[in-house]
């Protein structure tokens, strides 16, 4: 049971920062070595042939067709990756919605729980007191680690793979776009990029079900370190790269405010209610 309840507590925590932190961590050291190694044709490898290349191919045809603008081929290319994803982030946000609606009907539960518990620090009282809390979440059909972060997964490929496009079509390095060259590094994008990030984790916390203060400490450390670390590895990255998040990350915020309006219904005093289960 105290397994169980330690895997609730840290499971979202966890979860973000792999998908937030360590690709950042991952993309940064890998970086010197993908831009030697320009993507082609006959590059070996089935993620390089399926994945990377097409996506190279559809970045220079693009930028063809805005008579050799980089920039805007990487911009539509974003745009278009996001709308692709955009199904699985609208059935993410769904569950986020429904578990944001069942936690404003358990909190109240899960105050006087505590409350009846919290002079009683025992073995056994605390035994009891995730027992019963275990019933709560069975009663009311609340999983904690039903959270949703499958459509983030799933996409990993998908962002990657443009990723190491950009990294490894020369073309876009001899090409400027705004202020910047996309193939040196620039010193106001990062920041761009740093706060984009920033605030696309703030709007996406307004989605998810409100979690205990102890975990709100910790979601926003990790919304912070995200974003710092995404900023500091791009001051050594091809502005494309920092260009790239930016405006994946604006497109992220507009979809999160969009799809909360979208699954959120109005109730009888005018506030704002998630859809329920059968809404959706």
């Amino acid at each position: 049971m105290i397994k169980i309840m330690l895997l609730q507590k840290w499971a979202k925590p966890i979860l973000v920062m792999l998908i937030g932190v360590i690709p950042v961590i991952v993309l940064s050291g890998c970086s010197a070595a993908s831009q030697s190694n320009p993507i082609n044709a006959g590059s070996p490898g089935i993620f390089n042939h399926f994945f990377i290349y097409p996506f190279s191919i559809l970045i220079k045809f693009f930028a063809d067709t805005f008579h050799g603008d980089y920039g805007l081929a990487i911009v539509l290319m974003t745009f278009i990756i996001r709308l692709a994803i955009l199904p699985l982030m609208m059935n993410q946000t769904k569950k986020q919605m429904v578990m944001k609606e069942k936690m404003a009907v358990l909190q109240p539960e899960l105050t006087a729980l505590k409350e009846k518990y919290k002079n009683d620090v025992s073995t056994d009282a605390k035994k009891q007191e995730q027992t019963e809390m275990m019933q709560l979440y069975q009663k009311h059909q609340f999983n904690p680690l039903n959270m949703g972060c499958l459509p983030m997964l799933l996409q990993w490929p998908i962002t990657l793979a443009f990723y190491y496009a950009i990294r490894r079509t020369p073309e876009i390095a001899a090409h400027d776009f705004l202020w910047f060259n996309l193939g040196t590094t620039d010193m106001i994008l990062p920041l761009i990029a740093a706060a984009v990030y920033y605030v696309q984790f703030r709007v996406s916390q307004s989605v998810s079900a409100q979690p205990q203060q102890n975990q709100n400490s910790q979601m926003a450390f990790i919304g912070l370190l995200s974003p710092v670390m995404m900023g500091l590895s791009s001051f050594a990255m091809p502005a494309a790269l920092p260009l790239y998040w930016a405006v994946g990350g604006i497109f992220i915020i507009v979809q999160t405010v969009i799809l909360n309006k979208m699954y959120t219904k109005p109730n009888a005093a005018g506030k704002n209610l998630p859809a329920s289960v059968e809404d959706l």
